[in-house]
């Protein structure tokens, strides 16, 4: 595939190895003639270390040899996470530090995750970009003057806190963007 095919959330080969592509940027050239470079940050899901790759919209890039399986958590021990392969029911654990990013919008309801699976282990965890989670905690709202989109921190089941609409009450359910971890609307 040419680099400027790549898009956030593919899984490339680079210098031997799987690579997951978080964010890019673009950079146009000012000089006619000049080549549009694409610059991507990554992270590497065997050594799990981030990556910056800056590449021309004509090189070619291998996509990795990987495969995305749906699965549900199990159960969280101190360490560990534990998924289950919702198709063949293996079990994957991955350390809690390698998802410490996925975690907050992970509860044992969740539709849409993946495991992404490289030569039989897992390597990674993959969300939704939209997770409905409930509020457990956030102030009532303050009555008068509303004519400003005032809004209040509220913790979330996960343990989570984002920052909602003051109208919002204590278990709602919410749409939270797992990308930024902002909140999108009522679910």
């Amino acid at each position: 595939m040419l680099a400027k095919e790549v898009k956030t959330g593919s899984v490339i080969n680079y210098q031997g190895s799987p690579v997951l592509i978080q964010s890019m940027t673009v950079q146009t050239p000012s000089a006619r003639g000049a080549a549009t470079l694409y610059k991507f940050r990554g992270r590497n899901l065997v050594t799990k270390q981030k990556q910056d790759l800056a590449l021309k919209g004509t090189d070619t890039i291998d996509e990795a040899d990987f495969e995305r399986r749906a699965v549900t958590l199990m159960y969280v021990d101190a360490t560990t996470m534990h998924l289950l392969d919702a198709a063949d029911y293996n079990q994957y654990s991955l350390p809690l530090e390698e998802v410490e990013a996925e975690q907050p919008y992970i509860t044992e309801g969740l539709e849409g995750m993946l495991a992404l699976v490289y030569n039989g282990e897992c390597v990674g965890v993959q969300i939704p970009t939209t997770i409905e989670l409930s509020i457990s905690q956030t102030d009532p709202a303050v009555k008068g003057d509303s004519a400003t989109k005032r809004t209040k921190p509220a913790t979330l089941e996960t343990g989570l806190i984002v920052q909602v609409p003051e109208y919002l009450k204590t278990g709602e359910l919410i749409k939270v963007d797992s990308r930024t971890g902002q909140y999108i609307s009522r679910a």
